[in-house]
């Protein structure tokens, strides 16, 4: 599942990083290349920690997906924060890829969990 969303989100990030650079120049690249690496860093990151959490201690999964959405919020807080007066990207370039790679990512997510069969009944227990 990873590797599908992840190369959703680079196709995405690629062509909403081209539509940026056509729009903005060099400023619409980074723009669009920083956007399309949070997303990534974000997702994969949470993704990695979550499937550790839930391979050894699925109890605590709910708990750990809650705390790792608000690190990412904060984190993404304080990058916006850091970045607001930056002049070294496009502002409008950088929420349009987050949003179209944001939406990419969750929409593969979505499909691959839809279509994974999932045991009911352990195999052989014999009940």
């Amino acid at each position: 599942m990873l590797r599908s969303a992840g190369l959703a989100t680079v196709l995405v990030g690629v062509v909403g990083t081209v539509i940026g650079m056509a729009v903005a120049g060099s400023q619409g690249l980074v723009a669009g290349v920083l956007g399309t690496l949070i997303v990534l860093v974000f997702f994969s990151v949470g993704q990695l920690v979550l499937g550790a959490v839930l391979k050894n201690n699925p109890q605590n999964a709910m708990m750990v997906a809650m705390a790792l959405y608000l690190v990412k919020i904060g984190v993404l807080l304080i990058l916006l924060l850091v970045l607001q007066d930056a002049t070294f990207f496009a502002p409008k370039v950088f929420a349009g890829v987050i949003v179209a790679c944001t939406l990419a990512w969750t929409f593969v997510e979505v499909w691959v969990f839809s279509r994974t069969k999932v045991l009911y009944v352990e195999p052989g227990s014999g009940k």
